[in-house]
């Protein structure tokens, strides 16, 4: 395997992500229950590491695992809020966030996880209890990202941040297994 092979799989562990045109129902129960069980996965992978475990980077030239589950909270959290958004207003335009720059801030850098890992399950349980309460009318409810040219459905977005967990969790535990912790 050449050198950018390599890079690319440890950049995109279970491949980037795969726009579907329609998520039937069955998709979508899968995906919600990505969102439910993934606080709890991840604090079984994470929760005994060393600081200096949590202080390696997933890759060379990529962001520590610390960085990774600070970016998670600030993610999951922009998520949850676009979701809020797309419920209770018209097809509302979100506001981007530079992601790399917010997980170079001091809370991303040198913060134990533990209030991190706190904010992911609480806006998990609050997000998953949003989601299974939504009708499939709901659910094509729409947001406008600015920096896209089209507007984006909830069930589409679902499906988006079901993927995000898995490969935020595929690069925490590739490097587990690549160390041996």
């Amino acid at each position: 395997m050449s050198h950018l092979e390599n890079l690319e799989e440890k950049k995109f562990p279970i491949g980037q992500f795969q726009e579907l045109e329609n998520i039937c129902d069955i998709k979508l129960d899968e995906y919600i229950k990505v969102i439910k069980d993934f606080p709890g996965k991840l604090k079984n992978l994470v929760e005994n590491w060393s600081d200096d475990e949590l202080d390696t980077p997933y890759r060379e030239g990529g962001w520590t695992v610390r960085q990774l589950i600070n970016h998670i909270a600030d993610s999951h959290i922009n998520s949850f809020m676009r979701f809020k958004l797309a419920l209770t207003e018209e097809n509302p335009t979100i506001k981007p966030y530079d992601e790399a720059k917010w997980a170079e801030l001091q809370d991303s850098i040198n913060m134990p996880i533990k209030p991190a890992l706190r904010m992911i399950k609480g806006t998990h349980q609050r997000w998953n209890t949003l989601l299974k309460s939504l009708t499939n009318k709901q659910f094509e409810r729409t947001f406008r990202h600015p920096e896209k040219t089209k507007d984006y459905d909830l069930r589409y977005y679902v499906a988006l941040y079901a993927w995000h967990c898995n490969h935020h969790f595929a690069h925490i535990d590739n490097l587990k297994k690549e160390k041996g912790w």
